[in-house]
């Protein structure tokens, strides 16, 4: 156990002893193992936009255990998926890496400007599965966020309770939210400050623009010059929104990207910013397994350090 991975488990004294075994499995797997750094392979996409624009792009990407093979051969931390895909390959892979069972999920069939997603897993699948943790996702400025918040509440204590971490991913959107505005640095870390009052061990968001959306927040973020100007600087902004970086906060690979420098800078500026790691899903699974170990292999070299 290195000092920087006993260090972050110790912001989580609240907790029991298995949320903290748990938490150490994510935080000692993979190629960044000790570094108190993630980077963890999700591939919920075939649920929320579909299977073609999933994976036909790389047709391997169809079949569940490419992903866990994926994740593994890549050295991640860990990887999340809904129940079906971890059903497929949580058996053939036991024990190979730590995984995180995401307990709901929102299709696009039926798109609105307020989304609510369904439930689709328990912490029971997740007991059964072998996972080391649940993902839950919150929409803030939804109609319906309210019942999402009572909803990752209770997750929340029921997976703590039976020692798995919980990881929310905290995605502003909704009716009162401007396009532009889902990903303004206001949004992103009142969202990152939700997820960790609702009890994240874990949080997830998306990388923040220079945008500012709320006119109240404005003024406060000018008034106290607080730095937006580069990606590093709103990164630490965000991570300080999680009580004072005292909550692991990862951020999201997002859409896929032509330049894989795009990418790699925006990982250079998470590392710099202070954020804990990435958490990379349609940039690497659509791409052929070789291209995409190749990136993964970068990233978290970046984030050892043995990559500048």
């Amino acid at each position: 156990m290195t000092n920087r991975v006993r260090e972050i488990l110790s912001w989580y004294g609240a907790d029991n002893a298995g949320v903290k075994t748990n938490l150490a499995r994510i935080l000692n797997h993979g190629a960044l193992k000790g570094t108190g750094k993630c980077l963890i392979l999700p591939v919920d996409q075939g649920f929320e936009h579909g299977p073609a624009r999933s994976f036909a792009v790389n047709p391997p990407g169809y079949d569940p255990r490419y992903h866990f093979e994926l994740a593994i051969e890549a050295g991640c931390n860990a990887h999340a998926a809904p129940l079906g895909f971890l059903e497929t390959g949580a058996a053939e892979f036991a024990g190979e890496i730590p995984l995180i069972l995401k307990l709901n999920n929102h299709d696009v069939l039926h798109e609105d400007k307020d989304p609510a997603p369904a439930v689709t897993g328990s912490v029971r699948d997740a007991l059964r599965l072998g996972c080391v943790a649940v993902g839950f996702t919150i929409y803030p400025g939804s109609a319906h966020c309210k019942g999402m918040y009572e909803q990752a509440r209770e997750i929340g204590e029921e997976a703590k309770r039976h020692g798995l971490a919980f990881v929310i991913w905290s995605y502003p959107r909704g009716g009162q939210i401007s396009k532009e505005g889902e990903t303004a640095l206001d949004v992103v870390a009142y969202a990152a400050q939700i997820a960790a009052q609702l009890g994240a061990h874990i949080i997830k968001v998306k990388l923040p623009t220079d945008h500012l959306e709320q006119a109240a927040a404005k003024k406060v973020y000018e008034s106290q010059q607080v730095p937006i100007k580069t990606l590093a600087d709103r990164v630490r902004h965000v991570v300080q929104s999680a009580f004072d970086g005292r909550r692991i906060v990862i951020f999201s690979g997002g859409a896929t990207k032509e330049d894989d420098n795009a990418l790699l800078e925006e990982v250079r500026a998470i590392r710099d910013g202070g954020g804990f790691g990435s958490i990379i899903g349609r940039n690497s699974f659509q791409r052929k397994k070789a291209d995409a170990l190749k990136l993964l292999r970068t990233i978290t070299g970046i984030y050892a350090g043995t990559i500048t």
